[in-house]
């Protein structure tokens, strides 16, 4: 099995920049890629980013690209979410998750999720 720790959210102003890290943990690590979920108060849980263990192909929704940027440090089992220009709608509880067998924007494509860690931009 695999555990998933997210850090890295807080309090930011509009404008400004987050670093979010999730941090894959277990016996064995066999996904091929990992993403990143956002679910914001009374709304169903959205893709943000995807990115493949292997190739480091990513993939974006349209409301980040052009501010958001995932990465992957495979010697860490590490994925990031650099956040730039951050903005108030951008507020959500940001999920990592991990798929066994390929990327995509639904949740349900995903085997493993963390607990999630908090983003809020305040405007």
């Amino acid at each position: 099995q695999v555990q998933l720790v997210e850090s890295g959210g807080g309090l930011v102003q509009a404008g400004g920049s987050l670093r979010l890290s999730c941090a894959a943990s277990g016996r064995t690590f066999s996904s091929v890629a990992m993403a990143w979920f956002r679910q914001a108060p009374g709304k169903e849980r959205e893709f943000v980013a995807a990115i493949t263990w292997s190739g480091g192909s990513t993939y974006y929704a349209d409301s980040v690209k052009g501010r958001f940027t995932i990465s992957r440090d495979n010697a860490k089992n590490t994925v990031y979410l650099q956040m730039n220009s951050l903005k108030p709608e951008d507020t959500a509880v940001y999920y990592c998750a991990a798929s066994k067998l390929r990327v995509g924007p639904k949740p349900y494509q995903y085997d493993y999720w963390g607990q999630g860690t908090q983003v809020t931009v305040s405007s």
